[in-house]
């Protein structure tokens, strides 16, 4: 997270569906809100595992982006029920550095695994690709 904040706040007027940020910690849930923001994305934030899979089956979102470690539900588990009805695209953003990790990450479905700390702008390089491929 070296990277600092953009230098000017950006509100964005889109009415495309949002990402969805699932981060517990506010400061990095802040971050990642506001250059998805800068790069024209609208977003929606969760902080508890427990409000997830209700929130993506009322209302599917573009791309998730999910921590691992969550109060009430463990990310990986989220994953895992979330790929049994929709095929949104997931990208986990994590603490958990192991390889044994990021392989069971990406083979319960994720689409992607960034590890903390991260660059906010190789982040947002990798929604933008996952995007791409996905529209």
């Amino acid at each position: 997270m070296a990277d600092a904040a953009p230098a000017r706040s950006v509100v964005s007027m889109t009415t495309e569906t949002p990402i969805l940020i699932v981060e517990d910690e506010p400061k990095l849930a802040t971050l990642m809100r506001d250059y998805l923001i800068a790069a024209g994305y609208s977003t929606h934030c969760l902080a508890n595992g427990l409000d997830v899979v209700p929130a993506v089956r009322a209302s599917a979102p573009q791309l998730i982006l999910l921590d691992i470690m969550l109060p009430g539900r463990d990310g990986m588990d989220i994953c895992k029920e979330l790929r049994s009805f929709s095929a949104v695209p997931i990208i986990m953003i994590t603490a958990r550095v192991e390889e044994i990790d990021r392989l069971l990450g990406l083979d319960l479905g994720a689409d992607d695994y960034i590890c903390k700390p991260f660059s906010p702008r190789e982040m947002v390089a990798r929604v933008k690709a996952i995007l791409r491929r996905t529209s």
